[in-house]
């Protein structure tokens, strides 16, 4: 049976989304999803990582329609306007896609918007404190003071200004966790978001299991949560190196 999806009508892929640096954002944001995918960070068909385009304001790069996450080829994504439409590209785009990503970026100011129900993140936004423990284990501490918290579920994201609620909730972390709901990762550059979020899966996994023991747990004081942070955001390298692994873990489909 034909796919509607992978049989829409192409829209013309323009000048700007073959240009050498959009490409080279496409071909990282493409990555970015597969490697959430190989890392269990996905969710059927749903969520959206987006990048702003530099020096095109209202206009994006977005994951389509459609396609599983470790499908995700560069020519798969797509570029769109502020209010979803697909300005150039072969799939079509979640009509609701950018109610969120769209004020994000305007807002907040973010370049790059990941948005995931990775299942520990979103585990801790059930429960009372909302959100990950950034005294706890080392991983937890590289997000000490960085976190936004956004307790008012709301339904469903289908209108914008759900997504300008939630852009005014982060008051400029580059982190939120929506209640009942899922997490907002962003970055100056796609390899450092990924990073981050890959991190925060790991630090959220590890505070499940440790509650899961029934155990009382041990935070550490704020000062040595907030030296650590400040050591590991003060290093990037290593998120450039785990960005480059996984291109040449992963590559490209065929």
């Amino acid at each position: 049976m034909a796919n509607p999806i992978m049989n829409a009508a192409p829209i013309a892929e323009s000048a700007l989304f073959h240009s050498p640096e959009v490409a080279a954002l496409r071909r990282d944001l493409a990555l970015a999803l597969r490697a959430a995918a190989f890392h269990g960070l996905g969710e059927g068909v749903c969520n959206h990582f987006s990048v702003a385009l530099p020096g095109e304001r209202g206009l994006f790069l977005l994951n389509p329609r459609g396609l599983m996450w470790s499908e995700v080829k560069a020519d798969d994504i797509v570029i769109v306007d502020a209010q979803g439409n697909c300005v150039s590209g072969r799939h079509e785009v979640e009509p609701t896609a950018m109610f969120i990503h769209a004020a994000i970026h305007d807002m907040a100011g973010k370049h790059c918007v990941m948005h995931t129900h990775m299942p520990y993140a979103t585990a801790l936004t059930l429960t009372q404190d909302c959100a990950l423990d950034t005294r706890l284990s080392q991983n937890a501490m590289r997000y000490h003071g960085q976190i936004a918290i956004d307790r008012d579920y709301n339904g469903l994201a289908l209108d914008a200004e759900e997504g300008k609620r939630i852009a005014r909730a982060m008051n400029g972390s580059d982190i939120v966790f929506l209640g009942n709901h899922g997490v907002v990762v962003c970055g100056e550059r796609i390899d450092y978001a990924y990073d981050d979020l890959y991190y925060l899966e790991r630090a959220c996994m590890t505070q499940v299991l440790a509650l899961s023991t029934g155990l009382p747990l041990r935070p550490v004081e704020r000062g040595l949560a907030q030296r650590v942070a400040d050591q590991m955001q003060g290093e990037r390298l290593q998120s450039e190196l785990f960005f480059a692994a996984l291109r040449r873990a992963l590559g490209e489909p065929a």
